[in-house]
């Protein structure tokens, strides 16, 4: 906790206590419009933006937790013929919980009632959807602890941290659905799809 206490200005680590615990966390990301650009800010960055997407969110949503007493852990759900999903881990009286930024309206915050890492990425099933309706998680990591990249100053560089999501991809995912299962996946209906979506951020044409 000493590196990280150094490597974050005082009013920085003053305004990530202040959030005080996960629900606290997610509450600021809500109120924090959701950008598309293609970056990997550091949560400095993001604190000074004032924007962020899913990867973004989740390393910022981690270091939150670290200055309140909790691992800066992540984990990343991945997809088919859809984009990755990342999520900042915490564990509260032995059960999991999760902060996450998502442009869908179901992919953000859970409570700290599932009893594995399996259930909490199962529980982003239902909502979890490509533009076609298609049901698109598979598997899920194992819990990454940020505090490896310390040495890379992930918390308050001004490089992008490509490095983490590249770690991200390499690591060991766990299957969810079996071949079968997914042979008999069927599309959301309208009216899930259109909740989904609700208040989800595009880009414009120019």
């Amino acid at each position: 906790m000493n590196n990280f206490n150094h490597s974050l200005t005082p009013s920085e680590l003053r305004k990530l206590k202040s959030l005080k615990n996960p629900h606290g966390i997610q509450r600021f990301l809500d109120a924090m419009p959701y950008h598309l650009a293609d970056t990997a800010w550091s949560p400095r960055r993001v604190l000074r933006e004032d924007t962020s997407h899913c990867f973004e969110g989740a390393t910022f949503a981690a270091a939150a937790l670290r200055a309140n007493g909790y691992p800066p852990l992540v984990l990343d759900l991945e997809a088919e013929q859809d984009t990755d999903h990342v999520i900042a881990i915490y564990r509260h009286h032995g059960h999991w919980g999760a902060v996450a930024k998502s442009n869908y309206t179901g992919c953000r915050y859970r409570e700290p009632v599932y009893r594995s890492l399996r259930e909490l990425a199962l529980s982003y099933f239902d909502v979890y959807f490509n533009l076609r309706g298609e049901r698109t998680l598979r598997t899920f990591s194992r819990p990454v602890n940020l505090a490896r990249f310390d040495q890379l100053d992930w918390m308050t560089t001004d490089e992008h941290l490509w490095f983490v999501a590249e770690y991200l991809f390499t690591i060991r995912h766990h299957r969810l659905l079996t071949p079968v299962m997914v042979k008999k996946l069927h599309r959301l209906d309208d009216r899930s799809f259109r909740a989904g979506c609700l208040g989800r951020a595009e880009k414009h044409a120019k």
